[in-house]
């Protein structure tokens, strides 16, 4: 399924969202240092609840450690600076779904190395400074989802 990176995360809540939304869809989930709170920060185990140990966690010490992993993958950043909307795209089931952090979003080198077709915008209104960080993750990822009919979940296995 999909794979979600936040690149230098710093709200533990966020993350903890993240980490459920990927148990409950099935995405594994790349955090990219540095990571601005413990993996055991409680705030972060009470947003995720006990769905921590179904979900495969990957941490990078950069960016580049990242695409260094896997240089076939596909990665899609999303920032509020690109006009493609989510949903001008088809998703592939082992894409990249790069997300920066917080407050600093993605760096000027992020930015750069990306293919011009694969920068990505959640649109809002213009005098708003951003999504929450989770909220974000969730809108693509079941964009994602969906174009590829909800596979392995309780709707698609009532289709079947």
């Amino acid at each position: 399924m999909f794979n979600i990176v936040l690149v230098a995360p710093e709200i533990p809540p966020n993350t903890g969202n993240v980490i459920r939304l990927c148990a409950n869809t099935g995405c594994t989930l790349h955090l990219v240092e540095p990571i601005g709170f413990q993996l055991t920060d409680a705030r972060l185990r009470r947003a995720g609840l006990d769905y921590r140990e179904g979900v495969e966690i990957k941490i990078y010490r950069d960016y580049s450690d990242l695409i260094q992993s896997a240089p076939e993958r596909r990665a899609l950043i999303f920032s509020k600076r690109y006009r493609t909307p989510y949903t001008d795209i088809g998703y592939h089931p082992d894409d990249w779904l790069v997300f920066g952090s917080e407050t600093a979003g993605l760096s000027e080198e992020i930015h750069a190395s990306a293919q011009p077709d694969r920068k990505l915008t959640l649109p809002m209104l213009p005098d708003n400074r951003s999504l929450n960080l989770s909220n974000a993750v969730a809108i693509v990822v079941y964009e994602a989802w969906r174009q590829h009919g909800f596979v392995n979940s309780t709707i698609a296995a009532q289709t079947d």
